[in-house]
């Protein structure tokens, strides 16, 4: 069990898609007591598994995303740590550029979209199309006034 943006998770073997899953605690409706033996699963393979990638929903199959920050907004990003294994440094305008592996985008893209116009994502090719599609819907929300 851990604690993640104030919510408890439970990194545990899910027995209906034979696999490793997180559950989050405050969405378990129902719990049943199993006569059979719990599955041992080593701190190695959970570790494999849930901390390799960015943010809550990981996995073993990451890509890397590479974000390119404002002037403006760098001198905190340049502070915060994203993943344990990110690389950052200023380039020669002063933009922050942080590359960090994720698996599922998910929460990636809501972090990225909470800088607004300070970040643009530079890599991959499909998370820039995704942030911009989001960013298209947006912005159609408000051109309707």
């Amino acid at each position: 069990m851990f604690l993640y943006r104030d919510n408890w998770y439970l990194d545990a073997w899910c027995h209906l898609r034979e696999d490793l899953r997180c559950f989050a605690l405050d969405a378990i409706s129902e719990l049943k007591l199993l006569s059979e033996t719990a599955k041992k699963v080593s701190e190695d393979q959970l570790s494999q598994e849930f901390a390799t990638a960015y943010g809550i929903f990981s996995g073993s199959l990451t890509y890397d995303a590479v974000l390119r920050f404002s002037p403006e907004c760098a001198r905190w990003v340049a502070q915060e740590e994203w993943h344990p294994e990110q690389n950052g440094y200023r380039d020669s305008e002063g933009y922050y550029i942080l590359s960090l592996p994720y698996c599922n985008d998910t929460e990636l893209i809501m972090d990225v979209m909470r800088y607004g116009a300070d970040v643009e994502v530079l890599e991959p090719k499909n998370l820039r199309q995704k942030i911009r599609k989001r960013l298209q819907e947006s912005l159609k929300k408000y051109l309707l006034e």
